[in-house]
C-alpha cells in the first residue's frame, strides 16, 4: 500500500510539472503575440495616443469606419469584438489605462449589450493568458465562479477554453500566422448577402435598469478625463420589438439613440449588422454631430 501511494504521488507530481511547464510555456507564447488579435496587441505593444478608441460588440466592430476618423484628422482605432458584450468592453478600457494608454473620446456601443452583465466566454478566454501579469484582469474575473481554477490550476485555463487559447492559437502564434482583426483600424467591413438573417424579434429583450459594466466604462472615463460617448446603432427596418430602444432611453438617458438613421434593408448584412455602405453613412453622420470642429 505504501509503494502504491509513493507511486500515485510521483505520478501526480510529475503531471503537476509538466502542467506548469506548459503554462508557463503558453503564457510566454502569448506575450510575444502582437499581430493576431485586439486583446494581444493591446496588451503586448508599447501604449498609445487615440483621439477616438471604439468599443463594444460586434454591432461596433461593424458599424464604425475608423478610416473616416482618420480622414478628419483624428488617431482611431475600433476595438469592438465581435460576440463580446460590455464585460469585455470594461476589461479592454481597464487594459489600456493600466498599459498607459492616452485616449481623448471612447464611443461605446450600447445598446442591446445593455440587457445582460454575463461574460461572453469564447471573448473573455482571450485575456485569460495575461491573469497573471496584469491585476485589472486578475480582478475583473475575480467575482465569476471558477475564478479559483482559472488562476491557481496551472493550464487550466489553457484547457478549458482550447478553441480559443489552446494548442492551435498558440502553434499558429508560434508560427507568425496573422490575422484580418487588425486590419482596417479595427473595423470589419460586410457586404450584402443573399442569405442575410433579415428577421429579427426582439419583443422579450429588457436593458438591465443598472448595467455594472456600462457604469464601470462611464467612471473609468471620468476618472481618466476621458470624453464619452454612449450610442445606440442601428437595425433594419424588419425588427419587432424596436421599442426595446426607447426603454433604454429611458434607463439610460444620456445614451445617444441612433437605432433610426440608417433603416433600408439594403444597407444591412443581417438585421443587426450594416453593410460597409451603410457603416460609412451611419459614420459620416456620428462625425458630424460630435467632431464636427
Amino acid at each position: 500500500m505504501k509503494k502504491f501511494l509513493i507511486y500515485t504521488a510521483k505520478i501526480l507530481l510529475i503531471v503537476i510539472l509538466i502542467a506548469i511547464a506548459l503554462d508557463g510555456l503558453y503564457t510566454y507564447v502569448f506575450l510575444k503575440s502582437k499581430n493576431r488579435g485586439k486583446i494581444e496587441t493591446v496588451f503586448n505593444l508599447s501604449a498609445q495616443n487615440y483621439d477616438v478608441v471604439i468599443l463594444g460588440s460586434s454591432r461596433a466592430n461593424n458599424h464604425f469606419v475608423s478610416q473616416m476618423f482618420e480622414d478628419k484628422g483624428l488617431k482611431a482605432f475600433n476595438y469592438g469584438m465581435s460576440g463580446g458584450h460590455l464585460f469585455e468592453a470594461s476589461l479592454m478600457l481597464k487594459l489600456m489605462i493600466e498599459r498607459k494608454y492616452v485616449i481623448k473620446n471612447v464611443i461605446l456601443e450600447a445598446d442591446l449589450n445593455l440587457s445582460n452583465d454575463k461574460e461572453s466566454e469564447g471573448v473573455s478566454a482571450k485575456f485569460l493568458p495575461y491573469i497573471h501579469n496584469s491585476e485589472v484582469i486578475k480582478k475583473h474575473f475575480e467575482i465569476q465562479e471558477n475564478f479559483n481554477e482559472l488562476y491557481y490550476i496551472p493550464f487550466y485555463r489553457y484547457i478549458k477554453y482550447d478553441s480559443k487559447i489552446g494548442f492551435r492559437e498558440v502553434y499558429k502564434i508560434a508560427t507568425n500566422e496573422t490575422t484580418n482583426t487588425l486590419d482596417n483600424l479595427g473595423y470589419y467591413p460586410l457586404q450584402k448577402h443573399k442569405n442575410g438573417n433579415m428577421k429579427n424579434n426582439i419583443v422579450n429583450l429588457n436593458p438591465l435598469p443598472h448595467n455594472k459594466y456600462y457604469e464601470e466604462i462611464k467612471s473609468i472615463c471620468k476618472a481618466n478625463n476621458i470624453n464619452f460617448t454612449a450610442v445606440m446603432t442601428p437595425m433594419c427596418e424588419n425588427v419587432v420589438g424596436m421599442n426595446y430602444f426607447e426603454k433604454v432611453k429611458k434607463a439610460y438617458p444620456e445614451i445617444h439613440n441612433y437605432e433610426n438613421v440608417v433603416i433600408e434593408n439594403k444597407y444591412f448584412s443581417s438585421c443587426g449588422h450594416m453593410t460597409d455602405e451603410g457603416a460609412k453613412l451611419f459614420t459620416a453622420r456620428i462625425l458630424k454631430d460630435f467632431f464636427k470642429k
